[in-house]
Parts: structure tokens; sequence; C-alpha cells
């Protein structure tokens, strides 16, 4: 499987604040990776770090070419997505308003259409004409990850999608995650929550500190006690 992002040497700053400290990653294409870590690692910073979002020295290529220096939109433009935990919609367009926004201006035919989003997620399409902001915290995850998906992404990075989502949301998130890789699309997942991670990731790392502290299958991790008590449990 070739490698659709590489990561070599990361270090990112905020400020005079050091918070990545040699980070080496990959993923391969149509692959979910999930990256994993207590609250305060330096996930989320890797991952904006990636988008352009955080001053950053080493490298990341993505496919093929470099990314660091180049500004956010222009990344987004080269066909990485990045869903931020914060689920950024536009609270006064409606659902399909937001949606629309998310579309890539784009020659070829896309890989998704707002028909593919409603199908997968048929509570959209019942609220389609509703102001995103009237949408309850599951329905503006959905929403999100729909959005970004309209942009026709090769990678997108999604930041705690579960957070905070009722059991049977989260269920729904693994599912669409699971279509992403059906399609070809790679997934590197921030996540907190081990079950959902080790559930659809073909690999994962560890975070702690600012360095990653372990990589390997979600088989290898389950049976590494010593890894999931010193960097992963509370």
């Amino acid at each position: 499987m070739s490698d659709i992002l590489q990561v070599k040497d990361l270090h990112a700053y905020y400020g005079k604040g050091h918070i990545l400290h040699g980070v080496d990653l990959r993923i391969g294409r149509g692959e979910i990776v999930s990256l994993l870590g207590r609250n305060g690692v330096g996930r989320s910073t890797l991952v904006k770090a990636v988008m352009g979002q955080v001053n950053a020295t080493g490298s990341v290529q993505f496919k093929d070419q470099e990314m660091l220096g180049l500004k956010a939109f222009q990344i987004a433009h080269k066909g990485l997505a990045y869903v931020p935990e914060n689920r950024d919609i536009f609270p006064t367009l409606t659902v399909e308003q937001n949606l629309i926004l998310g579309q890539k201006k784009a020659t070829s035919s896309p890989r998704w259409s707002i028909a593919d989003m409603y199908r997968m997620f048929p509570r959209l399409e019942e609220r389609r004409t509703v102001p995103a902001g009237f949408l309850s915290g599951g329905e503006q995850q959905m929403l999100t990850l729909c959005r970004s998906l309209m942009g026709d992404p090769d990678l997108i990075m999604i930041d705690e999608p579960t957070e905070g989502l009722a059991p049977k949301i989260v269920a729904l998130v693994a599912e669409y995650l699971l279509a992403l890789k059906e399609k070809g699309i790679s997934v590197l997942l921030v996540e907190q929550k081990l079950a959902i991670a080790l559930e659809i990731s073909q690999r994962v790392y560890v975070m702690g500190h600012g360095a990653i502290v372990f990589e390997g299958t979600p088989e290898e991790l389950k049976a590494n006690a010593v890894v999931r008590k010193e960097w992963l449990e509370v």
C-alpha cells in the first residue's frame, strides 16, 4: 500500500511553546489510522500542523508534495480535509445550504453528491430546510462530516467526532468512516474512545508529551497493557 501522507520529524510551536517533538506518521491510501492519547498531548496540534494552521518545521508530504509552508486553503484544494472538534457549521444557513457550500468547484465528477449524504444520514434529509444552528449535537456532527466530504477529499482528518454523542450516533459515525474507506478515502481519526478506534482502524498511533510513543495494529495495542496503562487509561 502506497502512502498518501508522510509526516517526518515534525516539530510544532505555539509562540515559544514547543508542542510537537519530532513526530513521524504515515497513512496509506484507503487506510483508517487512529491517533490516540490523553487530552493535551498534542494530537489536535498535529492535525492543525498538517493543515497549515500551526507554525511547524519538518516535512509533511501529501500525495508526494510538500505541504509545509502552504496556507490551509491551498492544502484543502490539494484534497486534504480537516473536520475540527468544534463542528464549524454555518448556524444561520440551512442543512442543504451548508452542504452546497462544501462542494468543490471542479470539472471532474465528484465521488459524492448531496443525495449520497442524505442516503448515509437520512436524518439530514429530514432536516434539510432547517437552519443548522437548530440541529442537535449529533446532527451537527453528521452535517460537518458530510460538508467536508462534499469537497471530495482524498484524505480526511477528523478530530474527536464522537465527543459527547449518544452511542447510537457513535455507531453511525463508525459506519460513515467505513463507507469512506470503501470509496478509497484515507482517514486520520483523532479519538479518545478506544472502542471505535480499535474496531475500525487498520493501524493506531499513541501520543504522549508531543511525541509518538506507540505505533501498531489494534491487536498489538490490545495486547500491550503497559502502553495502555501509561498513556491512555485515566
